[in-house]
């Protein structure tokens, strides 16, 4: 079947080329995609309306949405209108992700694991509240914010500029209403999973890096690197995560009816009382998606349709042994301010380093070289027998590629190689 994947990021190269080795895959339409997969047919569409049309002409018979803001547009309620199959969930159900609040209510509804929080729409409220509870404290804007909305503020001045900044529009509408939550401490995980309304199929662990810097240090981050899998995810664990979060999720949004066949992303951490919730994606996670599917032996597209089509309980997911680690190679500046427009060279010599080097900020420039265009430009991906193994052919890989003034955090997968050694 022709198939169509909707945006131009790492994760969706990754998508793109675990999709293209299924022998269910015909011509891969890519929108508006990126220089990674030279054989992927671009496609110029970018409203949900020209997106569903382009898929009626063109036969597709499998449309894989990346990015949650066309997600939370209703792409899907548009799709399943005109009877095409399309991977995510409803305009309703994407509010899981679009909206903290939505989601915060839906945790407290169903009895899922999470901290407390508390909701403001008006700002002096907001700032009064931070005075009665004090600090640490996270400070979300309640809406989209490409990952860059969440503050941890250690300290009331951290905490009173992030309520300030959301309220001054640093995130747009999305932070017109702010939440106020409790810092849980313990160690991230993120859990991917496949559901179809019906079934729910947990895929293999991961942990990502949202701090710029080494250290966990910095400015939050749309993902500076990720390994899979998460050692701090033991089978025992993830027996729990399955009774006390995934399961529960399954339950509430039958109970909601919640039109859900996609892909839920459960944030984690890891508390002394067990896993709690920090927040809901509705789509893959990005770079996550890199280590991950970097690790998937099973056939992707064939558990796509099965969501797509509410048959997922027909599918069992084969994962290789081996961890994956993806760095992010970012420009100089993220995710503040960057130049664009960079040349890059090395990518091939790290692919035979043996590396999968997915684009996650790159473009042709007039000249039809391969240039910097995003703050994130590459995931830089490898797998090996050990994490230390995986950590270090990455890192190969990094250092055979360059350009002017590039970044990267170099302690990614460092939780795991303490665990490892």
């Amino acid at each position: 079947m022709d198939i169509l994947l909707v945006g131009a990021g790492g994760r969706e190269h990754a998508i793109a080329w675990k999709m293209m080795q299924s022998p269910l895959a015909g011509k891969l339409y890519w929108a508006p995609g990126n220089p990674g997969i030279p054989q992927a047919i671009p496609v110029s569409a970018k409203t949900p309306e020209e997106l569903a049309k382009f898929a009626q002409s063109h036969g597709i018979g499998l449309t894989m949405v990346g990015p949650e803001a066309m997600l939370c547009e209703g792409i899907v309620d548009l799709f399943r209108e005109r009877g095409l199959r399309i991977v995510g969930p409803d305009r309703r159900a994407a509010q899981l992700e679009g909206s903290k609040a939505f989601a915060k209510d839906f945790m407290a509804r169903h009895g899922l694991p999470t901290g407390k929080a508390r909701i403001f729409t008006n700002r002096q409220e907001a700032l009064q509240y931070l005075e009665e509870t004090g600090a640490p404290i996270v400070v979300k804007a309640d809406g989209l914010a490409a990952g860059k909305g969440v503050v941890v503020a250690t300290d009331l001045n951290a905490a009173r500029e992030a309520v300030e900044s959301c309220f001054e529009g640093a995130f747009g509408a999305a932070g017109s209403r702010v939440l106020l939550e409790e810092c849980l401490t313990g160690e991230e995980a993120s859990i991917l999973a496949l559901c179809d309304g019906k079934t729910i199929v947990p895929l293999a662990s991961s942990q990502d890096h949202k701090r710029a810097y080494d250290g966990d240090k910095g400015p939050n981050t749309g993902g500076m690197g990720a390994y899979s899998p998460a050692p701090v995810v033991t089978p025992a664990l993830m027996e729990e995560i399955q009774s006390r979060i995934l399961q529960p999720f399954l339950k509430g949004v039958q109970e909601d009816g919640l039109y859900f066949r996609g892909i839920i992303y459960a944030g984690i951490m890891v508390t002394a009382e067990g896993p709690k919730l920090l927040e809901f994606n509705v789509r893959f996670g990005d770079p996550e998606t890199q280590a991950v599917l970097a690790r998937l032996d099973s056939d992707l597209v064939e558990a796509l349709v099965a969501t797509a089509d509410g048959r997922l309980g027909e599918v069992t997911l084969t994962w290789s042994p081996h961890p994956a680690v993806c760095v992010v190679m970012a420009s100089q500046g993220y995710p503040g301010a960057y130049p664009k427009g960079l040349p890059i060279q090395g990518i091939a010599q790290a692919e035979e380093a043996g590396c999968l080097v997915f684009h996650a900020g790159t473009r042709r420039d007039e000249q039809g070289r391969l240039v910097t265009h995003g703050g994130r430009v590459l995931g830089v991906t490898a797998r090996a027998a050990t994490v230390r193994q995986a950590v270090e052919k990455a890192y190969q890989g990094v250092s055979l590629i360059s350009w002017e003034g590039a970044e990267y955090r170099r302690d990614i997968a460092y939780r795991a190689l303490q665990r490892e050694s």
